[in-house]
């Protein structure tokens, strides 16, 4: 990959972006095997950089590209979820033709902010993911009854359902209860069996029209939970990765179960996929597509 090259188009030619976009050929959402395997890369725009003890391991642009084209080009891969500056820089690359694209919508609930559940729609607008020719969005939606910025942020969520289904596109919501710790103040995901259900009840029900709404979500802290929790709703739905831990077999399990049920359509992945701890990319993509 050569950066020089990169960087002087961009500098140059800048409207190569949208050159590339309208004439990259694409594809339906849903392919022949009518399953789903995203790789995911939209953390750095929110200043999630860190990988497992790795602090900065996503700060690195070629790396992560070089990540993230390998992953593209393994069979079964379906496409990426990413955002601007990424999909520019892997449109010029030309890794996009006939891939899933979706833009990622808000990144503005920085992590570690104190106004991190107040997350603002800095990202993709639905008019941009309909302008460049991508395929679907997808939003972030963390809700903390003790803090009012979530209601800001359900309410964008809300409109932005709206947005996109007045386009026709679909739009994924991955939606969280959280809660701040006492002492530290981290913001940490319930992934309890009755704090999902609740999330997927507030998320399905967002908008106008939920036709064009898809769910994006976690396995439950006990994947034996999952098959009650997925009742909540009919909407289709992918499995999100999470954080990046040392029983990477553990986590295919707990995926290979879930993808059993009805509404679970595939995978969403990224960290633990573009960094796995022995490095070998193709191998853990390879291994996620196996599963579906």
């Amino acid at each position: 990959m050569d950066i020089s090259e990169l960087v002087r188009i961009r500098a140059q030619r800048p409207e190569a972006v949208e050159e590339a976009a309208a004439r990259r050929p694409r594809r339906s959402l849903l392919g022949e095997s009518g399953r789903l395997m995203i790789v995911a890369a939209d953390h750095p725009a929110r200043g999630a950089l860190s990988v497992g003890d790795r602090r900065l391991a996503m700060a690195n642009r070629i790396d992560l590209l070089e990540r993230l084209c390998l992953a593209l080009s393994r069979p079964g891969v379906d496409g990426v979820l990413a955002t601007a500056d990424i999909l520019d820089d892997l449109l010029l690359l030309g890794a996009l033709d006939r891939k899933v694209v979706m833009g990622s919508m808000n990144r503005g609930g920085l992590a570690g902010a104190a106004w991190e559940l107040d997350d603002r729609f800095t990202g993709h607008r639905p008019r941009d993911i309909e302008r460049l020719r991508f395929d679907a969005g997808k939003l972030l939606l963390r809700i903390d009854y003790d803090d009012p910025g979530s209601l800001t942020t359900l309410e964008s969520t809300a409109r932005a359902v709206d947005d996109m289904a007045e386009r026709r596109l679909p739009v994924f919501v991955e939606p969280f209860l959280s809660r701040r710790d006492p002492t530290t103040g981290t913001l940490r995901n319930d992934l309890g069996a009755d704090a999902v259900t609740r999330s997927i009840a507030i998320a399905s029900g967002l908008g106008g029209s939920s036709a064009y709404t898809w769910l994006k979500l976690p396995v439950t802290e006990n994947p034996d939970d999952m098959a009650r929790v997925m009742e909540t709703s009919t909407l289709p739905a992918v499995l999100l990765g999470g954080e990046v831990g040392a029983d990477q077999e553990g986590a295919y399990e707990k995926w290979r179960g879930a993808l059993q049920l009805p509404t679970v359509q595939g995978l969403v992945v990224g960290r633990s996929l573009l960094y796995p701890a022995d490095g070998d990319v193709g191998a853990a993509v390879d291994t996620a597509v196996g599963l579906l």
